[in-house]
């Protein structure tokens, strides 16, 4: 049940510049989007031919707990913002719709994570594919929860692989509570718990930002991994083939980013800065490809930090990203123009 930790996106948020009032192919994202309210559970939105849904998850309590530097809970307002004047490169048969924000403003992190999951859970039935901004990485347990929840109505064990672009496993340990760091082993719990198979690879690793126990962590719950020194020195073709025995591996992908994958010299709004980090070209080409797989279910971006974010780069990075998810999903489904 949605509470005060729910909130609907303002009207005036979604603003920007207007090139013309009435011709399609000049509109802007502010002027197709769609505001809507997960608290009616009577509503009943066309989808069109293909439907995507925005929801923010404010919150940086997990950041806080693994005793990060605080500030992505703005992260969702400041992405929005630069997504309000990215171009509607695809047809008025894709809608894209606002579905607010789920908020984490008195500490209780667990709380949060569960009415995200109820939202994304949500979205899914409604048919739309959910694109999460956050907030902190601890985002992504209850992204991956309203996942499970929502396929395990319709199939009894369903095999959903975790593709994650970090500079960190997050694999730690919680014995006082979930954090920024922490997600993954939970999911590994829940797997567990439940008798399902954990699939979780995690591209990007850095050396320097893991402990060894962290390594033999991911070794021992069979995680997969590749190292940023690899990525950035390999073919792109190695790094593929292991990407299709991942995912032939799974029915579902969820696609979850951590911005301090990036080199700081395009993402410096993060609580974790890496001077070595990927390169965003080489990352969006990955993320094309496993789009192009058409078992991806759900996509999220965390750790953009305004607070640290010099000329709003960390936010129009992941305003492109993003852009790119919306503009392959569009062209998957001959909805590009």
């Amino acid at each position: 049940m949605f509470d005060l930790r729910y909130k609907v996106t303002e009207e005036n948020v979604w603003t920007g510049r207007i090139d013309s009032e009435t011709n399609y192919d000049a509109f802007r994202m502010h002027q197709c989007i769609k505001r809507i309210d997960l608290r009616d559970k009577a509503m009943d939105i066309d989808v069109g031919k293909f439907g995507i849904a925005i929801i923010g998850f404010c919150s940086d309590e997990g950041v806080k707990r693994n005793l990060g530097r605080v500030g992505a809970f703005k992260g969702p307002q400041n992405i929005r913002k630069a997504l309000a004047n990215l171009p509607c490169r695809f047809t008025q048969d894709l809608k894209i719709f606002d579905a607010g924000d789920i908020l984490c403003e008195d500490g209780n992190l667990e709380k949060s994570q569960e009415l995200l999951a109820e939202a994304v859970d949500r979205l899914l039935d409604l048919k739309l594919f959910p694109i999460v901004l956050g907030g902190g990485h601890e985002v992504a347990f209850g992204h991956y929860m309203g996942i499970l929840n929502n396929l395990i109505k319709i199939e009894q064990k369903p095999k959903i692989g975790v593709i994650n672009f970090d500079a960190h496993f997050d694999l730690r340990p919680y014995p006082d509570g979930g954090s920024s760091g922490t997600m993954f082993r939970q999911i590994a719990d829940e797997c567990a718990s439940k008798g399902l198979k954990y699939s979780y690879f995690c591209m990007g690793v850095q050396k320097h930002s893991n402990t060894i126990e962290l390594f033999k962590t991911a070794d021992k719950l069979g995680a997969q991994y590749i190292l940023a020194k690899d990525i950035i020195s390999s073919d792109n073709w190695s790094m593929l083939e292991r990407l299709d025995d991942f995912i032939k591996q799974n029915d579902h992908i969820y696609i979850t980013i951590c911005a301090d994958v990036f080199s700081s010299a395009f993402a410096p709004g993060v609580s974790a800065t890496q001077p070595l980090g990927l390169d965003p070209e080489g990352v969006l080409k990955f993320i094309k490809y496993i789009l192009k797989s058409n078992k991806v279910v759900s996509f999220d971006i965390a750790e953009v930090s305004p607070r640290f974010d010099l000329d709003n780069t960390t936010a129009n990075l992941a305003r492109v990203l993003i852009f790119a998810v919306i503009d392959t999903l569009a062209q998957m489904k001959d909805l590009a123009l």
